[in-house]
């Protein structure tokens, strides 16, 4: 299953959302959550980078983790050291694996994303 949105500068891009079956699903927002917790090592400072609150960010790495053989993100508590946050081998395995996907999904889909941006009445006003 996927889906089309349009980037802010009005050039087509892909998002997938891979759902598997009733218990599991990644798509655009837990990828990038994954991406924000890699860059940042906070749990905490990637909700912040994506305007989500701590408790929302925390409940999907639980999901994602939940889902998976092996946890995702591995986290440890705050305190006088500052916990945190990082991917797990099999967190940047799937993050990798949904990244070249879309890349490959967004090539072969190319072709056919332009014919229906053609179609669009928007795309005749420019």
């Amino acid at each position: 299953m996927s889906e089309t949105t349009p980037s802010h500068d009005n050039t087509p891009s892909l998002r997938i959302r891979i759902v598997f079956g009733d218990d599991a699903m990644l798509g655009p927002g837990k990828a990038d959550l994954l991406e924000a917790i890699r860059d940042t090592g906070s749990i905490a400072a990637a909700g912040r980078r994506m305007a989500m609150s701590y408790k929302r960010a925390w409940m999907l790495v639980e999901e994602m983790n939940a889902a998976f053989r092996a946890p995702l993100v591995a986290s440890s508590r705050g305190g006088a050291r500052r916990g945190g946050a990082r991917l797990t081998e099999e967190g940047q395995e799937v993050l990798a694996h949904y990244r070249a996907l879309e890349a490959i999904m967004a090539e072969a889909g190319a072709g056919r994303i332009g014919a229906i941006r053609d179609m669009l009445r928007a795309h005749d006003e420019d």
